[in-house]
Formats: structure tokens, sequence, C-alpha cells
């Protein structure tokens, strides 16, 4: 099993634990906070079994319906965890604004105490791990689902917070402006993982610094007259990358092929960490020109 997808049964085993000891302190209790803190769990363990699905189908290989794979299966799934971040903030939103309105009274404070410790503890491992396979594989989903529960250990470390404050204060309405607070952490949080998938799901570049280092390799090499029309699209972890190179119009097809084949190498080693696919155009004179007008029609 590839560690991106282990990094997500790991992550739906704890989401699955949370949600079972926060709803059940958070309905003994009252708590808005530890209500919303369990809802946000909730949707976790959904949004990691859905993420399991997506990893699990994007690294299938490409076959006659799908001729490029699917590995647009993982900026679509960030972009459906960065949407169900943002409705549950505004659900907590609703519950906090609605408990400021209507106050209610808190009970089992030391067991609602107890589980955010808990859960505090266990996200805190959760993202270590997250972290490490994210930084390791440089998966979005992973990069994205390590966002998601670093939030959530903000998120729980407030509650445990707010929870010894009422304890030893008694007011009771540092819960639900706390909860208000919380939500709109989450939708700061989310933008990015949703922009970041939509992004890519509408094919954008590569960044300039990685487009910079692929113009000099292709700049560098002596044996290419010159280049162009450099189009790249990144999906999932795969790269594509597609150019013209000019040669020599006396070069031998072979040669040609022999050199471009070459520079397709030095940029592959630019990615170590991606499948970079690259289509190369060969040209016995420069058609720039010629491109651009078909691109303006």
């Amino acid at each position: 099993m590839r560690l991106e997808k282990k990094a997500t049964v790991a992550s739906s085993s704890v989401a699955a634990l949370l949600v079972l000891l926060k709803l059940t302190v958070g309905v003994m209790s009252g708590s808005i906070a530890v209500l919303a803190s369990a809802i946000d769990s909730l949707l976790d363990l959904t949004v990691s079994l859905f993420n399991y699905f997506a990893l699990h189908n994007s690294e299938k290989n490409p076959d006659d319906k799908f001729h490029f794979g699917r590995s647009k299966l993982e900026p679509l799934a960030s972009v459906v965890e960065g949407t169900i971040i943002s409705l549950s903030a505004l659900f907590i939103m609703y519950e906090s604004i609605s408990k400021i309105v209507h106050p209610k009274k808190m009970e089992f404070m030391s067991e609602s105490i107890m589980v955010m410790v808990a859960s505090f503890v266990i996200t805190g491992f959760l993202v270590l791990f997250l972290s490490y396979v994210a930084k390791k594989t440089n998966n979005m989903v992973i990069r994205a689902d390590a966002l998601h529960y670093n939030t959530d250990l903000f998120s729980n470390g407030a509650i445990l917070f707010a929870l010894v404050a009422i304890h030893y204060t008694g007011e009771q309405l540092i819960d639900p402006i706390l909860g208000v607070g919380i939500a709109i952490y989450m939708i700061y949080s989310a933008i990015p993982i949703v922009k970041e998938g939509v992004l890519m799901l509408l094919d954008v570049s590569l960044p300039q610094e990685d487009l910079e280092t692929i113009k000099k390799v292709l700049e560098n090499d002596k044996e290419i007259t010159a280049y162009h029309y450099l189009r790249t699209r990144e999906s999932g972890s795969n790269i594509f990358i597609s150019f013209h190179l000019v040669f020599n119009v006396s070069i031998s097809l072979y040669d040609a092929h022999v050199i471009a084949d070459k520079v397709e190498l030095k940029i592959k080693e630019l990615f170590p960490d991606k499948k970079v696919h690259i289509l190369t155009h060969m040209d016995p004179y420069d058609d720039s020109d010629i491109n651009e007008e078909e691109e303006e029609w």
C-alpha cells in the first residue's frame, strides 16, 4: 500500500474515534464548541474516506476511457475537502449565533475537558504523521489533509481553553463566541485548498520558478537551434510538458530524436517526486509564427 493511502487510512481511523468521543460528550454537555468539533470530525471522516477513494483510483493506469489516467481526482478531492470545511464552518457559525441569542448552560464539564484533551493529543500525532507524508510525497491530497487536521488541532486547543475558562469563570458566552472564531478560521484555511484544486482542474501552468528551470535546460543545450510553444500543466502527481525543438535542417531524424530524449531526461530529473510526461515536437525550422496564427484562430 502506498504511503499516501496509509495516511488516509490513519486519518479515517482517527476521525472515526474522535466522532464517537466528541458526539457522546457533546450531546451530554450541550457544548456548541464540542458538538461543532464532533460534526467537524464526522466531516473529516467523510473527507478522509473520499481521499482514500481518490488516491486509490488516481493511481490507476490509463485505459480506453481515460487516456490520461484519473490523476485529476486528486485536485477534485482537494476542492471537495475545502468545500466541506467551509460548509461545516458555516453550520458552526449558525449554531454559535443561535446559542448567543438563546443561552444554554453547559453540563458535564469535566468529561468535556477530558475528551478535548484526548482529541488534542491524538490529532497532534496525526498532524505530525500527515505532515511527514506530505513532505515526503508532495501529494496534493495529503497536503490538504494535513492542513485540514492542523486546523482541527488549532480548534481543539481553542475549545479546550474555552472549556477550562468556562469551568473556572462560569461565563457561558465564551463557548459560542469561540465557535464563531473557529468558523472564521476554518473558512480562511479552506480558501487556499479550494483555490489550488480549482486551478489544477483548470490546467494552470507550473509555477514560474519551475518554468524557468525548464527553459534553462532547453536554452543550455547547444545542439538545439531554438525552442518555442512551451506548455505545462499539473494533474495530481503528474506533470505534463510539451514544446517544439528547432534543429538544423540537415540533421537526421535519428540524431534529433536522440537529442530530444536527452533533453526530456534532464527535465524529468528536475521533478524526482512527480511522474513527468513530455511531448516533444521536432522542427527543421522555426515555425513559431505559424503556431501563433493557429492559436489566434
